[in-house]
């Protein structure tokens, strides 16, 4: 069994991916871009921060499964998580299953984000974008 730490980014990209896309198709083709529009603005916000961050978390996750500048991609994401934790769910408690959502997940997230940026792209990915050190 190889557990190499190339291959566990891989997998963690992978999965972080996986994750973003998906809640950027939900806010797509479930809540609809002018749903989300208006749920960003019952939070006093900006409506078009909806469609924005429904962008963000679409482009983000397909980036994130094709390894396209991975580490530099969640990253990057992570104001949206922080968002979503100051805004949405920080009020609700820790567990994700209370009535609102609480904010143990998008704080997980922000977490494996950060690991990803930490281990790198991994294996298997189009465009990667590592810190080489002064030795290499």
């Amino acid at each position: 069994m190889n557990t190499s730490p190339a291959h566990a980014a891989t997998l963690l990209r992978i999965a972080l991916g996986t994750m973003y896309l998906a809640h950027g198709l939900l806010k797509l083709l479930v809540f609809t871009p002018e749903g989300t529009a208006g749920f960003f603005s019952s939070l006093g916000l900006p409506g078009f921060f909806g469609p924005v961050t429904m962008a963000l978390e679409i482009a983000g996750g397909v980036a994130l499964i094709l390894g396209v500048y991975a580490r530099w991609v969640a990253v990057a994401l992570i104001p949206v998580l922080l968002g979503a934790v100051i805004l949405v769910h920080g009020a609700n408690g820790w567990g994700f299953g209370n009535q609102g959502g609480g904010w143990e997940y998008p704080v997980f997230l922000i977490a494996a984000s950060v690991v990803q940026f930490l281990l790198g792209d991994g294996r298997y990915s189009l465009k990667s974008q590592e810190i080489k050190s002064a030795a290499a």
